[in-house]
Protein backbone atom coordinates (compact mmCIF):
# COMPACT_ATOMS: atom_id res chain seq x y z
CA UNK A 1 0.00 0.00 0.00
CA UNK A 2 0.99 3.70 -0.77
CA UNK A 3 2.12 5.46 2.15
CA UNK A 4 0.95 8.89 1.47
CA UNK A 5 3.39 11.13 2.47
CA UNK A 6 1.78 15.11 3.86
CA UNK A 7 2.98 18.25 4.80
CA UNK A 8 2.55 19.50 8.64
CA UNK A 9 -0.08 21.76 6.94
CA UNK A 10 -1.91 18.92 4.65
CA UNK A 11 -1.86 16.72 8.18
CA UNK A 12 -3.46 19.99 10.38
CA UNK A 13 -6.43 20.27 7.44
CA UNK A 14 -7.28 16.92 7.94
CA UNK A 15 -7.66 17.08 11.44
CA UNK A 16 -9.21 20.38 11.31
CA UNK A 17 -11.87 19.20 8.25
CA UNK A 18 -12.13 16.03 10.45
CA UNK A 19 -13.17 17.72 13.34
CA UNK A 20 -15.81 19.59 11.57
CA UNK A 21 -13.93 22.74 12.76
CA UNK A 22 -13.58 23.91 9.10
CA UNK A 23 -16.31 26.44 7.18
CA UNK A 24 -19.25 25.85 6.39
CA UNK A 25 -20.30 24.73 9.74
CA UNK A 26 -22.07 21.54 10.13
CA UNK A 27 -26.05 21.79 10.49
CA UNK A 28 -26.94 19.72 13.56
CA UNK A 29 -26.17 18.73 16.96
CA UNK A 30 -26.69 15.28 15.24
CA UNK A 31 -24.40 15.67 12.48
CA UNK A 32 -22.03 16.38 15.13
CA UNK A 33 -22.19 14.23 17.39
CA UNK A 34 -22.15 11.68 14.72
CA UNK A 35 -18.97 13.06 12.64
CA UNK A 36 -17.17 13.67 16.26
CA UNK A 37 -17.65 9.71 17.40
CA UNK A 38 -18.62 11.36 20.91
CA UNK A 39 -18.17 14.38 22.96
CA UNK A 40 -16.69 14.33 26.40
CA UNK A 41 -18.72 15.55 29.53
CA UNK A 42 -17.10 17.53 32.24
CA UNK A 43 -18.26 19.32 35.33
CA UNK A 44 -15.77 22.19 35.35
CA UNK A 45 -17.73 25.20 34.09
CA UNK A 46 -15.75 27.78 34.39
CA UNK A 47 -16.55 29.27 30.88
CA UNK A 48 -19.48 27.03 30.01
CA UNK A 49 -19.60 22.92 30.39
CA UNK A 50 -17.17 21.09 27.86
CA UNK A 51 -19.38 19.38 25.90
CA UNK A 52 -21.68 22.53 25.49
CA UNK A 53 -18.23 24.44 23.62
CA UNK A 54 -17.26 21.56 21.74
CA UNK A 55 -21.27 22.01 20.23
CA UNK A 56 -20.87 26.03 20.43
CA UNK A 57 -17.52 25.50 18.71
CA UNK A 58 -19.17 23.42 15.78
CA UNK A 59 -22.67 25.28 15.69
CA UNK A 60 -22.20 28.53 16.59
CA UNK A 61 -24.82 30.72 18.40
CA UNK A 62 -27.77 28.71 16.99
CA UNK A 63 -26.51 26.07 19.55
CA UNK A 64 -28.06 25.63 23.08
CA UNK A 65 -27.69 23.52 26.02
CA UNK A 66 -30.90 22.52 26.41
CA UNK A 67 -30.95 21.16 22.60
CA UNK A 68 -28.17 18.37 24.15
CA UNK A 69 -30.33 17.80 27.30
CA UNK A 70 -33.39 17.17 25.02
CA UNK A 71 -31.34 14.56 22.32
CA UNK A 72 -30.21 12.97 25.82
CA UNK A 73 -34.06 12.62 26.77
CA UNK A 74 -35.29 11.42 23.00
CA UNK A 75 -32.31 8.99 23.42
CA UNK A 76 -30.84 10.28 19.62
CA UNK A 77 -27.64 10.10 22.06
CA UNK A 78 -26.35 8.72 25.22
CA UNK A 79 -24.27 9.04 28.04
CA UNK A 80 -21.47 6.07 27.98
CA UNK A 81 -18.86 6.68 30.79
CA UNK A 82 -19.10 10.63 30.41
CA UNK A 83 -18.84 10.30 26.97
CA UNK A 84 -22.03 11.51 24.36
CA UNK A 85 -22.16 8.76 21.65
CA UNK A 86 -24.85 8.44 18.80
CA UNK A 87 -27.32 6.19 20.18
CA UNK A 88 -26.67 3.49 17.39
CA UNK A 89 -22.88 3.25 18.25
CA UNK A 90 -24.05 1.43 21.31
CA UNK A 91 -24.28 -1.47 19.35
CA UNK A 92 -19.98 -1.22 18.50
CA UNK A 93 -19.55 -1.97 22.94
CA UNK A 94 -22.45 -4.66 23.45
CA UNK A 95 -19.91 -7.72 22.93
CA UNK A 96 -17.19 -6.10 25.21
CA UNK A 97 -20.14 -5.66 27.78
CA UNK A 98 -21.59 -8.89 27.36
CA UNK A 99 -17.50 -10.83 27.91
CA UNK A 100 -16.40 -7.69 30.32
CA UNK A 101 -15.78 -10.61 33.20
CA UNK A 102 -15.38 -13.62 31.05
CA UNK A 103 -12.76 -13.27 28.81
CA UNK A 104 -8.66 -13.09 30.03
CA UNK A 105 -7.98 -10.58 31.94
CA UNK A 106 -4.81 -8.90 33.78
CA UNK A 107 -3.59 -6.26 36.06
CA UNK A 108 -6.08 -3.61 36.71
CA UNK A 109 -9.00 -5.07 34.77
CA UNK A 110 -8.43 -7.99 37.00
CA UNK A 111 -8.65 -6.37 40.52
CA UNK A 112 -12.20 -4.67 39.06
CA UNK A 113 -13.56 -7.49 38.44
CA UNK A 114 -12.44 -9.66 41.08
CA UNK A 115 -13.71 -6.46 43.23
CA UNK A 116 -17.29 -6.92 41.27
CA UNK A 117 -17.16 -10.39 42.27
CA UNK A 118 -16.83 -9.63 45.65
CA UNK A 119 -19.13 -7.70 46.23
CA UNK A 120 -21.90 -9.41 43.66
CA UNK A 121 -24.73 -9.03 46.67
CA UNK A 122 -24.49 -4.90 46.39
CA UNK A 123 -24.24 -5.43 42.84
CA UNK A 124 -28.02 -6.84 42.79
CA UNK A 125 -28.98 -5.24 45.75
CA UNK A 126 -28.54 -1.98 43.28
CA UNK A 127 -29.99 -3.93 39.88
CA UNK A 128 -33.28 -4.59 42.58
CA UNK A 129 -33.20 -0.72 43.46
CA UNK A 130 -33.29 0.26 40.16
CA UNK A 131 -35.70 -1.74 38.51
CA UNK A 132 -38.15 -1.15 41.73
CA UNK A 133 -37.37 2.45 41.62
CA UNK A 134 -35.05 4.12 39.36
CA UNK A 135 -33.90 6.18 37.87
CA UNK A 136 -32.44 7.22 40.88
CA UNK A 137 -28.83 9.35 41.88
CA UNK A 138 -26.20 7.55 43.88
CA UNK A 139 -26.78 8.61 47.07
CA UNK A 140 -30.46 6.72 46.93
CA UNK A 141 -28.77 3.30 45.92
CA UNK A 142 -27.54 0.94 48.72
CA UNK A 143 -24.33 0.52 49.50
CA UNK A 144 -23.82 -3.33 51.04
CA UNK A 145 -20.53 -3.91 50.08
CA UNK A 146 -18.62 -6.10 52.02
CA UNK A 147 -15.21 -5.71 50.35
CA UNK A 148 -14.58 -1.51 50.03
CA UNK A 149 -13.09 0.24 47.41
CA UNK A 150 -9.53 0.97 48.12
CA UNK A 151 -7.32 3.96 46.30
CA UNK A 152 -4.84 6.84 47.14
CA UNK A 153 -7.49 9.56 45.45
CA UNK A 154 -10.81 10.56 46.43
CA UNK A 155 -12.36 7.82 45.17
CA UNK A 156 -11.12 5.71 47.55
CA UNK A 157 -14.54 3.99 50.04
CA UNK A 158 -16.95 4.86 47.10
CA UNK A 159 -18.57 2.14 46.69
CA UNK A 160 -21.16 2.82 44.97
CA UNK A 161 -19.84 4.84 42.49
CA UNK A 162 -17.43 2.74 41.80
CA UNK A 163 -19.76 -0.39 41.41
CA UNK A 164 -22.02 1.99 39.66
CA UNK A 165 -19.04 2.67 36.96
CA UNK A 166 -17.97 -1.09 36.50
CA UNK A 167 -21.83 -2.13 36.01
CA UNK A 168 -21.73 0.13 33.33
CA UNK A 169 -19.10 -1.61 31.52
CA UNK A 170 -21.08 -4.73 32.42
CA UNK A 171 -23.68 -3.35 29.98
CA UNK A 172 -26.22 -3.59 33.49
CA UNK A 173 -26.89 -0.14 33.97
CA UNK A 174 -26.72 3.42 32.42
CA UNK A 175 -26.82 7.07 32.80
CA UNK A 176 -30.57 7.92 32.63
CA UNK A 177 -30.27 11.89 33.01
CA UNK A 178 -29.35 14.11 35.63
CA UNK A 179 -31.39 16.05 38.20
CA UNK A 180 -29.83 19.17 40.20
CA UNK A 181 -26.75 18.39 39.19
CA UNK A 182 -26.59 14.88 40.17
CA UNK A 183 -26.25 11.79 37.67
CA UNK A 184 -29.44 9.47 37.57
CA UNK A 185 -28.68 5.68 36.95
CA UNK A 186 -31.52 3.10 35.80
CA UNK A 187 -31.25 -0.52 34.16
CA UNK A 188 -29.51 -0.04 30.81
CA UNK A 189 -32.70 -2.36 29.26
CA UNK A 190 -34.74 0.96 30.27
CA UNK A 191 -32.15 3.88 28.84
CA UNK A 192 -30.29 1.75 25.64
CA UNK A 193 -32.27 0.80 22.52
CA UNK A 194 -32.36 -2.15 21.24
CA UNK A 195 -29.23 -3.12 19.10
CA UNK A 196 -27.76 -6.24 17.60
CA UNK A 197 -24.47 -7.06 19.63
CA UNK A 198 -21.66 -7.15 16.53
CA UNK A 199 -18.92 -9.61 17.17
CA UNK A 200 -15.78 -8.37 19.72
CA UNK A 201 -13.56 -7.90 16.40
CA UNK A 202 -15.95 -6.47 14.23
CA UNK A 203 -16.72 -3.94 17.08
CA UNK A 204 -13.26 -2.94 17.43
CA UNK A 205 -12.73 -2.64 13.85
CA UNK A 206 -16.01 -0.71 13.42
CA UNK A 207 -14.99 1.88 16.22
CA UNK A 208 -11.37 2.11 15.34
CA UNK A 209 -12.76 3.27 11.95
CA UNK A 210 -15.06 5.83 13.48
CA UNK A 211 -12.46 7.43 15.34
CA UNK A 212 -10.02 7.79 12.50
CA UNK A 213 -12.66 9.10 10.61
CA UNK A 214 -13.52 11.60 13.52
CA UNK A 215 -9.62 12.34 14.02
CA UNK A 216 -8.36 12.49 9.96
CA UNK A 217 -4.66 11.58 11.15
CA UNK A 218 -4.11 9.72 14.14
CA UNK A 219 -1.06 7.04 15.29
CA UNK A 220 -1.82 3.26 14.80
CA UNK A 221 -0.46 2.97 18.90
CA UNK A 222 -0.60 4.97 21.76
CA UNK A 223 -0.73 5.20 25.34
CA UNK A 224 -3.81 3.23 26.67
CA UNK A 225 -6.79 5.30 27.56
CA UNK A 226 -9.29 4.11 30.13
CA UNK A 227 -12.09 5.48 27.84
CA UNK A 228 -11.39 6.54 24.88
CA UNK A 229 -8.21 5.31 22.91
CA UNK A 230 -6.34 7.92 21.02
CA UNK A 231 -5.12 5.13 18.75
CA UNK A 232 -6.81 3.49 15.74
CA UNK A 233 -4.87 0.31 14.80
CA UNK A 234 -4.40 -0.44 11.46
CA UNK A 235 -7.58 1.01 9.75
CA UNK A 236 -7.07 3.93 7.36
CA UNK A 237 -3.56 3.90 5.36
CA UNK A 238 -0.59 4.95 5.97
CA UNK A 239 0.97 8.14 5.97
CA UNK A 240 3.88 9.96 6.82
CA UNK A 241 4.20 13.72 8.11
CA UNK A 242 7.19 15.82 7.07
CA UNK A 243 9.28 17.05 9.84
CA UNK A 244 8.00 14.32 12.39
CA UNK A 245 9.04 10.99 13.11
CA UNK A 246 6.74 7.47 12.84
CA UNK A 247 4.03 6.82 10.56
CA UNK A 248 0.50 8.13 10.95
CA UNK A 249 -2.69 6.14 10.04
CA UNK A 250 -4.99 8.74 7.75
CA UNK A 251 -8.43 8.57 6.30
CA UNK A 252 -8.21 8.01 3.03
CA UNK A 253 -11.68 9.96 2.66
CA UNK A 254 -10.10 13.49 4.15
CA UNK A 255 -7.26 13.32 1.45
CA UNK A 256 -7.17 15.56 -1.50
CA UNK A 257 -9.98 17.56 0.15
CA UNK A 258 -10.60 21.29 -0.35
CA UNK A 259 -10.03 23.46 2.63
CA UNK A 260 -12.07 26.67 3.79
CA UNK A 261 -10.82 27.70 7.79
CA UNK A 262 -12.27 30.19 10.12
CA UNK A 263 -11.50 30.76 13.69
CA UNK A 264 -12.44 29.03 17.08
CA UNK A 265 -12.39 29.40 20.47
CA UNK A 266 -12.24 25.57 21.74
CA UNK A 267 -12.96 23.87 24.81
CA UNK A 268 -9.52 22.15 26.79
CA UNK A 269 -11.37 18.85 26.42
CA UNK A 270 -11.78 19.55 22.56
CA UNK A 271 -10.77 16.29 20.60
CA UNK A 272 -8.46 18.45 18.35
CA UNK A 273 -6.33 19.01 21.70
CA UNK A 274 -6.70 16.20 23.70
CA UNK A 275 -4.19 14.42 22.80
CA UNK A 276 -1.31 17.04 24.04
CA UNK A 277 1.71 14.80 21.82
CA UNK A 278 -0.10 15.22 18.45
CA UNK A 279 -1.28 18.62 19.16
CA UNK A 280 2.33 19.38 19.32
CA UNK A 281 3.43 17.07 16.56
CA UNK A 282 0.93 18.42 13.81
CA UNK A 283 -0.14 21.60 15.03
CA UNK A 284 3.40 22.47 17.40
CA UNK A 285 1.19 23.83 20.13
CA UNK A 286 2.26 23.96 23.56
CA UNK A 287 -0.73 23.53 25.59
CA UNK A 288 -1.62 21.77 29.36
CA UNK A 289 -4.70 21.62 31.22
CA UNK A 290 -4.11 23.87 34.20
CA UNK A 291 -7.00 23.79 36.99
CA UNK A 292 -4.69 21.65 39.06
CA UNK A 293 -1.97 23.93 39.42
CA UNK A 294 -1.62 26.48 41.95
CA UNK A 295 -2.39 29.89 40.42
CA UNK A 296 1.43 31.08 40.59
CA UNK A 297 2.03 28.49 38.52
CA UNK A 298 -0.01 28.51 35.71
CA UNK A 299 1.18 30.55 32.20
CA UNK A 300 -2.34 30.86 30.67
CA UNK A 301 -5.28 30.30 32.94
CA UNK A 302 -6.95 27.80 35.15
CA UNK A 303 -8.96 26.85 31.90
CA UNK A 304 -7.70 28.71 28.76
CA UNK A 305 -9.21 27.85 25.53
CA UNK A 306 -6.76 27.05 22.77
CA UNK A 307 -7.25 29.73 19.78
CA UNK A 308 -7.83 28.19 16.14
CA UNK A 309 -7.50 30.54 13.06
CA UNK A 310 -7.61 28.32 10.11
CA UNK A 311 -4.98 25.15 10.24
CA UNK A 312 -3.32 26.83 12.71
CA UNK A 313 -3.24 26.52 16.95
CA UNK A 314 -2.19 30.19 17.41
CA UNK A 315 -3.09 31.01 21.28
CA UNK A 316 -4.69 30.69 24.27
CA UNK A 317 -7.50 32.55 25.85
CA UNK A 318 -7.90 32.96 30.12
CA UNK A 319 -11.24 33.88 29.50
CA UNK A 320 -13.90 33.45 32.97
CA UNK A 321 -18.03 33.63 32.91
CA UNK A 322 -18.51 35.30 36.14
CA UNK A 323 -22.13 34.30 36.42
CA UNK A 324 -22.68 36.36 39.66
CA UNK A 325 -21.90 40.12 38.11
CA UNK A 326 -23.13 38.58 34.74
CA UNK A 327 -19.81 39.47 33.31
CA UNK A 328 -17.30 37.08 30.97
CA UNK A 329 -13.97 38.52 32.00
CA UNK A 330 -11.86 38.15 29.48
CA UNK A 331 -8.22 38.26 31.67
CA UNK A 332 -5.48 37.65 28.93
CA UNK A 333 -4.69 36.57 25.75
CA UNK A 334 -1.90 34.48 24.78
CA UNK A 335 -0.40 34.76 21.36
CA UNK A 336 1.96 32.09 20.09
CA UNK A 337 2.33 33.82 16.57
CA UNK A 338 2.28 37.33 15.61
CA UNK A 339 -1.57 38.54 15.24
CA UNK A 340 -2.36 40.57 12.14
CA UNK A 341 -5.11 43.26 12.53
CA UNK A 342 -7.42 41.05 10.77
CA UNK A 343 -6.70 37.91 13.02
CA UNK A 344 -7.28 40.24 15.86
CA UNK A 345 -10.39 41.61 14.74
CA UNK A 346 -11.76 38.13 13.93
CA UNK A 347 -10.78 37.34 17.39
CA UNK A 348 -12.15 40.24 19.65
CA UNK A 349 -15.62 38.95 17.22
CA UNK A 350 -15.39 35.16 18.28
CA UNK A 351 -14.97 36.54 22.15
CA UNK A 352 -17.76 38.81 21.66
CA UNK A 353 -19.90 36.27 19.65
CA UNK A 354 -19.06 33.86 23.13
CA UNK A 355 -20.31 36.31 25.16
CA UNK A 356 -23.53 36.40 23.68
CA UNK A 357 -24.10 33.00 23.68
CA UNK A 358 -23.30 33.04 27.62
CA UNK A 359 -25.78 36.05 27.92
CA UNK A 360 -23.08 37.31 29.58
CA UNK A 361 -21.71 41.30 29.22
CA UNK A 362 -17.55 41.43 28.06
CA UNK A 363 -15.40 42.48 30.58
CA UNK A 364 -12.04 43.20 28.73
CA UNK A 365 -9.17 43.40 31.36
CA UNK A 366 -6.50 43.01 28.49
Amino acid sequence: MTVHELSRRDARRIAVRAQMLDSPRPNSLLDVVRGLSMIQFDVTNAVAPSADLVLWSRLGGRYRPADLVTALDRREVVDLRGMVRPAEDLALYRADMAEWDTHGVQGWRKSNRDWVRSNDACRRDILVALETSGPLPATELPDTCVVPWKSSGWNNNRNVGQLLELMVLRGEVALAGRSNGQRLWDLASEVYPETPVYPTEEAAQLRNERRLGALGIARARGPECSVEPIDVGPVGEPAVVEGVRGEWRVDPAQLGQPFAGRIALLSPLDRLVYDRKRADELFEFDYQLEMYKPASGRRWGYWALPVLFGDRLVGKLDITADRKNGVLRLDAVHRDIDFTAAMDAKLQREIRNLATWLELELSDRT
